[in-house]
């Protein structure tokens, strides 16, 4: 890690976080509503997310790479919650979020900054 934290990389967190969030409320309101396992899926994804984030902050690399996975992973998430028809704002909202992360999270200054 080398140098002051890119504004890039303090945004990816911070997305990363509400991402996290927003994914864990839709489950959460799914799980009220009666949803079975797809919610419990999208409950660990979220809180998976939200601790990752917490280590981008501190510019841990391995974040990084895990907060990458799990982008990925939320937005297979939301794109299944799309396609069965739960939580559908969530589901936008988590993919849309997921889409900017990373491409953020792999920009030319995040890259020199983990380097």
């Amino acid at each position: 890690m080398a140098g002051q934290r890119p504004g890039g990389v303090t945004l990816v967190a911070v997305i990363a976080w509400i991402s996290g969030a927003v994914q864990i409320i839709g489950a959460v309101i799914s799980l009220l509503a009666g949803g079975g396992g797809n919610a419990w899926v999208a409950l660990i994804v979220g809180i998976l997310t939200i601790a990752v984030s917490l280590g981008l902050f501190r510019g841990n690399n391995v974040a990084r790479i895990l907060l990458a996975i799990l982008f990925v992973l939320n937005l297979v998430v939301a794109v299944w919650a799309l396609v069965i028809g739960v939580s559908v704002w969530s589901a936008i909202i988590t993919g849309i979020l997921a889409i900017i992360g990373l491409a953020i999270l792999f920009s030319s200054r995040a890259n020199a900054f983990f380097r």
